[in-house]
């Protein structure tokens, strides 16, 4: 019996150190190892501070940023990645951060972007990140190899142009619902000062609702609510300490999370399921992203029915769902509202952009076609992207060590990529890199980059993202209409604030002075 003790004893202060001194490893021996290992390598950056990094750093600066307004001015950078831009000023384009004993290595040469996205592609991955955080954000953005190869080839039919082409009178059908709503509202004293952000964050909710399910907006509204309210607590996530083992602790914000995620689930398996059935009896519609996502899984299926490779199930199509839903809706919302402040700011190019909608329209129903044609209010979109990206940064992660560039990256180093420092700056734009000027894009998007990585709003390479298009053809279709019927003008009351929730909004929301044409 009392060998047996000594054992346990001897077992349980054995597991005790090894414990111990794996936690050591993580909170402090690998950080001060890395750290060390690339400055010698001439990569600088904050020093590591014991187990939170530069979190309280960043943190800090964030909340002071974003506590008071700025100019009017596309200067974003400062109150948006306050804590990066400093670091960049004081580091050049490539520097280390520490979100906790995690090491980001952040990254704005064109070349080394170029490696990541193209080159080497297959080497840097997506980070592992909190399992709670895919509540919000999963299928096709999350997967890598095979799995993502498969996906996207059976995604890729649903953003063909000529799927878009028969999803272009839900557009029309919304954003004319849009378009009724302002002019009932009151311009007894010839304007009328409306805050146009939540009604444009409803436009493209009831886009992506009519698009992807033949739904409406209020069909999906509890989705979109329950969306909403879980991007800020996994944003409240990204920002913590990710302590190895907290997602399973019972807190508040985990099991609202959990909570939230169970019914998102729910709902959206309710519509594939009745989606499914309508299929099998004949009745189903295949003109929305829904209808051409399965019918293009069935389709795999059938084809690679003597192979080892199969579609989607039914999971994966909700997960699928779940991001048309999130991607969707949020980058055309904020491209929308930034689009409306800027030609606000700029009255040259809001009527240069109406003039060629007009030419190309008239007073007539704006379709595929004609949209199209819109060079100069395509140029608006791509700066107004540059300027005010829907995303600040991403993320990568090296699945071994690399090299990329003259440095040796270590297995297991994120990457970070910040957008937005790289769309501003003057390194690679000029010194006019904060001024609105659409002309820069006038011939197309390589020229304007000087065939560079220094704009990529969407992602870049293999993995640009599938819903650029769709994106496009939305804010086309919405700014044509308002264009048509609408000038508009910053009221007194609006304040410009730029921040981030994990897309770029306005803090305050977007108060503009509309006058009827």
């Amino acid at each position: 019996m009392e060998k047996v003790v000594w054992v346990v004893t001897v077992s349980s202060a054995v597991l005790a150190i090894f414990l111990t001194w794996n936690v050591f490893c993580w909170i402090w021996l690998n950080p001060k190892k890395l750290d060390k290992y690339l400055r010698k390598k001439g990569v600088k950056g904050p020093s590591y501070r014991f187990l939170h990094g530069n979190l309280k750093e960043l943190v800090s600066l964030t909340k002071k940023a974003q506590s008071r307004p700025m100019e009017r001015s596309h200067r974003i950078v400062q109150r948006v990645l306050p804590f990066h831009d400093q670091f960049a000023e004081s580091y050049g384009r490539m520097f280390t951060t520490w979100y906790g004993p995690t090491l980001k290595l952040n990254i704005m040469k064109p070349e080394l972007l170029k490696e990541i996205f193209m080159n080497k592609s297959g080497h840097f991955v997506k980070p592992r990140s909190n399992p709670l955080s895919k509540l919000l954000v999963s299928g096709l953005v999350i997967y890598e190899g095979k799995k993502w190869a498969k996906h996207r080839r059976i995604l890729n039919p649903a953003f063909h142009p000529e799927k878009l082409k028969m999803m272009s009178p839900a557009f029309y059908t919304t954003c004319s619902n849009l378009i009724s709503k302002w002019q009932n509202l009151d311009f007894s004293e010839g304007s009328c000062e409306l805050d146009v952000w939540p009604d444009l964050q409803n436009i493209t909710k009831d886009v992506i609702s009519r698009t992807a399910f033949g739904s409406s907006y209020e069909e999906g509204r509890r989705i979109f609510q329950l969306i909403d309210e879980l991007g800020t607590l996994v944003f409240q996530d990204l920002v913590s300490l990710n302590i190895p083992g907290f997602r399973f602790l019972p807190t508040k914000r985990n099991n609202r999370m959990k909570k939230i995620g169970r019914e998102v689930r729910n709902l959206l398996r309710d519509i594939v399921k009745k989606r499914e059935m309508a299929i099998n009896m004949g009745e189903a519609p295949k003109n929305d992203l829904l209808g051409v996502l399965m019918e293009s899984n069935h389709n795999e299926m059938k084809d690679d029915m003597n192979s080892k490779r199969v579609g989607m199930t039914i999971d994966e199509i909700i997960d699928e769902c779940r991001l048309f839903y999130f991607a969707g809706q949020e980058s055309t919302s904020t491209l929308l509202v930034w689009t409306m402040i800027v030609l606000s700011m700029h009255q040259d190019w809001q009527e240069k952009a109406r003039e060629e909608v007009m030419k190309v329209f008239g007073s007539s129903k704006p379709d595929f076609d004609g949209l199209n044609q819109l060079k100069i209010v395509t140029m608006i979109l791509h700066e107004v992207l540059r300027l005010y990206p829907p995303t600040p940064f991403i993320s990568r992660a090296n699945d071994k060590e690399i090299n990329l560039g003259d440095v040796t990256v270590p297995e297991g180093v994120q990457l970070a990529l910040p957008i937005l420092l790289i769309h501003h700056s003057r390194e690679l734009w000029g010194e006019d890199a904060e001024e609105f000027k659409p002309e820069r894009f006038a011939r197309g998007v390589s020229e304007a980059t000087k065939n560079q990585v220094s704009y990529f709003p969407f992602g870049w390479g293999p993995r640009i993202c599938a819903g650029q298009t769709f994106v496009f053809v939305e804010a086309k279709m919405a700014l044509s209409m308002i264009l048509q019927q609408f000038s508009f003008e910053l009221s007194s009351t609006y304040i410009h604030a730029p921040y981030s929730i994990l897309t770029i909004k306005p803090q305050y929301g977007a108060q503009l002075i509309l006058h009827k044409l």
